[in-house]
C-alpha cells in the first residue's frame, strides 16, 4: 500500500540511520499492523518475508518508514530489490548486507554504506531496501514506479520535515 500522500504526517522521528561520512536519514514511527483499508502491511503476509523471519527465529513486528526525502515503508517492503535494480545512482543498499542485524535495531546505528546495491544479493526476504544515501537522490522516480507494494515515496519538499525532526533528535 503506498505511503500516505500526506507522509510524514502523523509519525514521529524514532531515530536516526548514520552514514560515516556524516550524513544519516530519520525512521519514522510508529510502524503499523495494519493498512488504512484495513488490510495487513504486505510484508506482514508476502509468504517469503514471513519464511524468512520464521527461519531466523526472528520476530516480525512493525519498523516504520526509512527515510524522508526518499522515504520505504519497511512494513510494506518484500525485499524484492526492484527500487536497487532500477535507482541510477545507487541511494539504496541492502542493510543486511552490511550489517546483519535485525531491522528493528538499525536506529542508531551507523553504516560505512558498503552494503550490497545488487538486487539479487540481500541475505534474505527480512532485508530491507535501505535508503542509505537518501541525500544523493536525484529525484528520478524511477524506484516508486518499480516497487511491487509502492512502498516508496520520494518527495524533495519533505527536506523541512527532515530538518525539523533532526532537530528533535
Amino acid at each position: 500500500m503506498p505511503i500516505a500522500e500526506n507522509f510524514p504526517e502523523g509519525l514521529k522521528p524514532t531515530g536516526k540511520i548514520s552514514l560515516s561520512d556524516g550524513n544519516y536519514h530519520i525512521m519514522w514511527g510508529p510502524g503499523k499492523t495494519a493498512n488504512t483499508d484495513g488490510s495487513k502491511p504486505e510484508a506482514l503476509t508476502d509468504q517469503d518475508v514471513v519464511a524468512a523471519y520464521k527461519a531466523r527465529g526472528e520476530e516480525q513486528v512493525p519498523l516504520g518508514v526509512s527515510g524522508t526525502m526518499v522515504a520505504v515503508d519497511w512494513d510494506s517492503c518484500i525485499a524484492d530489490g526492484a527500487c536497487i535494480e532500477a535507482c541510477p545512482v545507487q541511494v539504496f543498499q541492502w542493510y543486511r548486507t552490511e550489517k546483519d542485524i535485525p531491522a528493528k535495531d538499525v536506529v542508531g546505528q551507523t553504516f560505512d554504506g558498503t552494503g550490497s546495491d545488487v538486487k539479487d544479493e540481500r541475505k534474505d526476504s527480512t532485508d530491507k531496501a535501505d535508503p542509505i544515501r537518501e541525500h544523493d537522490c536525484i529525484w528520478c522516480m524511477a524506484c516508486v514506479s518499480v516497487c511491487p507494494p509502492q512502498a516508496i515515496k520520494v518527495d524533495q519538499a519533505n527536506v523541512e520535515a527532515h530538518q525539523r525532526a533532526a532537530e528533535t533528535l
